[in-house]
């Protein structure tokens, strides 16, 4: 533990012990996960948080321009030492204050679910600004039912209708459910890897973050590396390799740190000089020459060649991450745990992860933020099967559609994403991301969904020797008018590594995983309905525009769900050019 030196003042030696043990060391202090003795306070927004520690903010406020001053005197670095530590521990002791009442708010909420969700959707009916809202104040779950129908949220249906269902969300989601899922994230990060946070620990290198809720004073108080707001993801990359203490690494979405080793790979000559030509002393020249050492000898545990003491991966989760996750952690993130503060969809951040221990991908769904319903679905066939339900009335085992509420049109959207409930969380459930409805292949009705089409390809790039999945993209046949001639059938466009030529023989093995995958599409194949697949290798590069061609939409989602399957649209008919 670090102790203040002897010669400061004795007021600045105090408050620097007080921050030690206000922090709770390592992680704020354990809470309890059930019933609190003497009941709990009531939520609390985010200022009245706050409001405790406004003094100890103040403070840090104060040391900060102080610190930034100092630190450009190389001579005063001992000096300065105690002053980065002082300003680190009362950002952290802040952040633990807040992420305990974030987490007493939670347990609270859970313990009641019923009660959690009548007042969220209360709230959700009083901030409506839609004309035909004949519901203010009524929170009768029967009755909102019955008023509003379920609506599908599908570009296409935002065209013909010429309203969005959904608003836009901003490049950070705000509102509760983002403020729990940054603050308790990092907290739970601390308590299983607590040397992550440590101060200079962590760099970012994509322009995006993956915590929900931006948290701008702690982040420079906690000393994360990196150009304050830099938006060129060469920079970022090039701050993070000047320093190979790192002990965390952090990217908006799986997929961008993906892009970001791929570029380096690519350009990896052009920024080891970026570093030898950066500092005129000799450590950045000698960086650079264990850059190009870490490059040649391949992409299989990289990240840990360029940072030794690099222990987790931080992104945020949202649907077509999981091809990204397995090829970084088979690849350049080998032997690095990954973790994701929150679950996001079209309509913001959902679900929180709470446990970074536990395997990648289970989250909580909170009672308290945006108002979630459950939408069973037929086992199987993956139709609607009943009315929806609430939080606490989801069963173990079963598959369910989200279904979320905004408040401004106030429509009741199916948001197309569908989980599995594997727990529970006192009353509320915890889920695994199982896959998207609308990235379904369907040319004669036999509705091949993501996770089945995921799961055959995954087989047949097992089968072809050396290669590794990295992306990939579906049409159907009808789109490209590429069945003039030939049944329908599906166009694949897949992105490998270690593979640079596919042989026919190799490419027929995705129909015949096709067929022992789906049982009707073995049946359609068999009868001659629908043609054999055909696959496309492409350069890794054309993912990544096919992303900035979908991201330059008007009604692209944040984070950029990376799509699967492309649809009937202005944008996705850009981006099938560019991924062709």
């Amino acid at each position: 533990m670090f102790s203040p030196p002897h010669h400061l003042p004795d007021r600045f030696r105090l408050v620097f012990l007080c921050v030690g043990e206000w922090g709770g060391g390592n992680g704020f202090p354990p809470l309890p996960l059930g019933p609190v003795p003497g009941g709990l306070p009531p939520a609390r927004s985010c200022l009245e948080m706050l409001l405790p520690l406004l003094p100890c903010l103040a403070l840090c406020l104060l040391l900060l321009p102080l610190a930034v001053l100092w630190r450009r005197r190389p001579s005063q670095d001992a000096r300065l030492s105690w002053l980065v530590h002082l300003q680190h521990r009362v950002a952290w002791g802040a952040l633990c204050w807040a992420a305990a009442w974030q987490r007493k708010s939670l347990v609270r909420s859970t313990l009641h679910a019923g009660q959690s969700q009548q007042r969220a959707l209360r709230r959700c009916l009083q901030g409506a600004q839609s004309p035909r809202c004949p519901l203010r104040g009524s929170t009768d779950i029967g009755v909102f039912r019955n008023h509003l129908p379920l609506t599908k949220a599908s570009q296409l249906q935002e065209e013909e209708s010429g309203v969005q269902l959904l608003p836009p969300a901003s490049k950070q989601y705000r509102g509760e459910v983002s403020l729990q899922a940054t603050l308790l994230g990092l907290a739970a990060l601390k308590k299983t890897c607590p040397e992550v946070l440590a101060p200079e620990g962590t760099a970012r290198v994509t322009p995006s973050s993956p915590w929900p809720y931006p948290l701008p004073w702690p982040w420079h108080a906690l000393g994360q590396l990196g150009p304050a707001g830099a938006k060129d993801p060469r920079a970022l990359l090039l701050e993070a390799l000047r320093s190979p203490g790192l002990r965390a690494l952090e990217a908006g979405t799986a997929v961008e740190l993906l892009d970001v080793f791929l570029g380096l790979e690519a350009d990896g000559e052009e920024l080891a000089e970026a570093l030898a030509a950066g500092n005129p002393g000799a450590s950045l020249p000698r960086r650079a020459a264990e850059l190009r050492e870490a490059l040649e000898q391949g992409p299989r545990g990289l990240a840990l060649r360029l940072w030794p003491k690099l222990q987790v991966v931080v992104t945020l989760d949202a649907g077509g991450q999981a091809e990204a996750v397995a090829a970084l952690g088979a690849l350049w993130c080998q032997g690095l745990a990954f973790f994701s503060p929150a679950y996001a969809a079209s309509g913001g951040a959902v679900g929180l992860s709470l446990w970074p221990e536990q395997p990648h991908g289970l989250y909580l769904l909170p009672p308290g933020g945006p108002f979630i319903e459950l939408l069973p679905l037929k086992e199987g066939t993956r139709e609607e099967a009943a009315p929806t339900v609430l939080l606490a009335e989801a069963q173990k085992g079963k598959e369910y559609e989200l279904v979320l509420t905004d408040h401004t049109s106030l429509t009741r959207c199916r948001l197309g994403d569908v989980v599995q409930v594997v727990g529970a969380y006192n009353q509320c459930p915890v889920v695994r991301f199982i896959c998207r409805l609308g990235q379904t292949l369907s040319v004669r009705g036999e509705d091949t969904g993501e996770d089945v089409f995921s799961e055959a390809l995954g087989r047949a790039v097992g089968q072809w020797p050396g290669a590794r999945l990295l992306d990939h993209g579906c049409v159907e046949s009808s789109i490209l008018d590429s069945s003039e001639g030939s049944a329908p059938h599906y166009e694949v466009f897949v992105a490998l590594k270690g593979l640079r030529n596919l042989s026919e023989e190799n490419r027929d093995k995705l129909d015949h995983c096709l067929q022992e995958a789906s049982a009707r599409y073995k049946s359609l194949r068999f009868r001659g309905s629908v043609g054999p697949a055909q696959v496309h290798l492409v350069g890794w590069g054309a993912f990544r525009e096919l992303r900035a061609a979908l991201a330059a939409c008007p009604s692209a989602p944040f984070p950029p769900e990376m799509p699967r399957v492309l649809k009937h649209s202005p944008c996705t008919r850009q981006a099938g050019s560019v991924g062709s």
